[in-house]
Order: structure tokens, then sequence, then C-alpha cells
């Protein structure tokens, strides 16, 4: 099994204006609400990290999880270890996965859910619960067309986040996962602010704007 991390830094712009001590006492640091995106795969899985802060979205990691070659119960394993690792390293508060789909291939339909379940007994046995989101409705939220290919959702996300390279195409759809959640999910409400977090099925709504 091999993780890939890709990382930055990450910064807040902090403008300070003339208040009052009791208003500058009253004022709270707003937290970041970091959400990991999971994009399932029995050979290749891979995860994004993102904190939104307000209404911005800021970049933390990105990668893949490659496995080996072998039996596809050892594959599993890689799998949740190397989400468990990531999920130790960047401690997520939310996470989104893309909900499974009828391919054309039962057999590789098949691998794609027990990947998958295995990323969801992960995240469960860290404590965490999972959103679902169905890949036209992330590449919906991301490009704003539904059935948009590949490239243009690694081409989105990059703007989106600002990157300076653009992320492997299994990093970039689970950093559009992530995006997804932030959006869709109602991390980010209408105030523009950081709201309660949201569980289960959401429908798509719109998308993000550069």
């Amino acid at each position: 099994m091999a993780v890939q991390h890709r990382r930055h830094g990450v910064g807040v712009f902090v403008c300070s204006s003339h208040t009052s001590n009791d208003a500058m006492e009253e004022q709270k640091p707003v937290v970041p609400i970091r959400i990991l995106g999971i994009d399932p795969g029995s050979r290749v899985t891979g995860y994004g990290v993102i904190d939104i802060i307000g209404v911005k979205p800021s970049y933390v990691a990105s990668g893949c999880i490659r496995t080996a070659e072998g039996a596809l119960e050892q594959r599993l394993a890689q799998i949740y270890a190397g989400l468990s690792e990531v999920v130790g390293l960047h401690r997520p508060s939310q996470v989104a996965i893309e909900r499974v789909f009828m391919a054309k291939n039962p057999d590789s339909a098949l691998k794609l859910g027990q990947a998958r379940g295995a990323a969801m007994v992960c995240m469960a046995n860290h404590g965490l619960s999972l959103a679902e989101y169905a890949a036209r409705q992330i590449k919906q939220a991301v490009t704003g067309q539904g059935g948009a290919d590949k490239e243009q959702v690694q081409h989105m996300v990059t703007a989106i986040l600002q990157l300076s390279a653009t992320p492997q195409a299994d990093a970039a759809d689970a950093l559009a996962i992530a995006l997804t959640h932030a959006y869709n999910g109602s991390v980010i409400n209408t105030q523009g602010l950081p709201a309660a977090p949201s569980r289960g099925r959401r429908r798509s709504t719109g998308r993000w704007r550069l």
C-alpha cells in the first residue's frame, strides 16, 4: 500500500479595526470545519481534505491510496489502513463519499462497493458519520454540468481551491466530493457562516462559483 500526500499551508487573513475592549472580548474566533472527501476504488482510492472558514474553502491535503497486487481482502485492508492514517493525520470533523452507481460491469460495481464498504467501516470506527453524493451531483456542484468529464472536474477543483498544480484525477474527484458536501451539505449557509453538520443525502441545489 502506498499513501501519497500533497499538502500546502493554509492561511487566514485577519482584518483589524478599531473596536472597544468589550467588543473584542465578545468576538469569537471562527473555527474551520474540516471535511474529508473520499473517492473509493479497489485499486486507487482518492482522498481530499479541505477547511471551510466562513464561506471560503481552503486546501489542506490530497492524495491517493494505491493498493498492491493481491487478494481482494488484502487490498480492502490496505484501503482501511490508508484512510485510517489520513484521518489520524488530518482529523476531519465531517466526511463525504461518492455513492455507488450501477456500472455496466457487475464485477467492477461489486469491487467498488466493497472498497466503499472498507472506507465506511474505517470512518465508523473513528466515530465519523458519512454523507453520500451521486457522481452527477458532485459534477454539478463543482462544474455546473452534471455530465462533466474528469478533466473538467480537475480544472474546476484547481481553480476553486486556487492550487498551483492540478491534482491527480482520483485526488481531484475526492476534493470535488468534499466541496460538494461543503456546498450542498449546508456546511455553508446563506449567511455565509459555518452551519450545523448535516448527515445523510441532500439534493443538489447549486454549484460553487469562482
